[in-house]
């Protein structure tokens, strides 16, 4: 499962947002999410580093004018710092975290964004949905 199950990703992905009107948590994050799927420590890590993103982006919009693609930038941004200090500071703390590790630098703000505009629930409801049908057609078409 390498650039296929990205295609594919892509395919379901957009496939389901045509069908359904919801996102995925972004168009690519469900592709990222199904080549951890065996390791769920990491996308547990990765959906927390994810609400850390939002609770700091409604914080922070207290304060500060974020909308549109400020928002988005913030999301990212931040979602990468929490990644950082995820993986800097975290074990030091709490040992048995190394497997709560987060999936990239981006991944965390692009879920963050959709959680900002869809809501928690209904966003990681789709991000499952699609990342396990990813999954099981990757694993599917490696068979063949």
């Amino acid at each position: 499962m390498g650039y296929e199950s990205a295609l594919i990703g892509l395919l379901i992905s957009l496939a389901f947002i045509a069908l359904t009107g919801v996102f995925p948590g972004g168009i690519i994050v469900p592709s990222y999410l199904a080549l951890f799927l065996t390791e769920p420590a990491r996308i547990g890590g990765t959906l927390i580093a994810a609400v850390l993103t939002l609770l700091t982006y409604r914080l922070a919009s207290r304060y500060l004018i974020l909308f549109g693609r400020r928002r988005l930038v913030f999301l990212i941004l931040f979602g990468g710092i929490w990644a950082m200090i995820w993986r800097q500071f975290l074990p030091s703390i709490f040992p048995l975290s190394l497997e709560l590790r987060v999936i990239g630098w981006v991944i965390p703000g692009l879920i963050a964004n959709h959680y900002e505009r869809q809501g928690v629930v209904v966003t990681t409801a789709a991000l499952i949905t699609v990342t396990v049908i990813i999954y099981f057609l990757g694993r599917l078409l490696a068979f063949l």
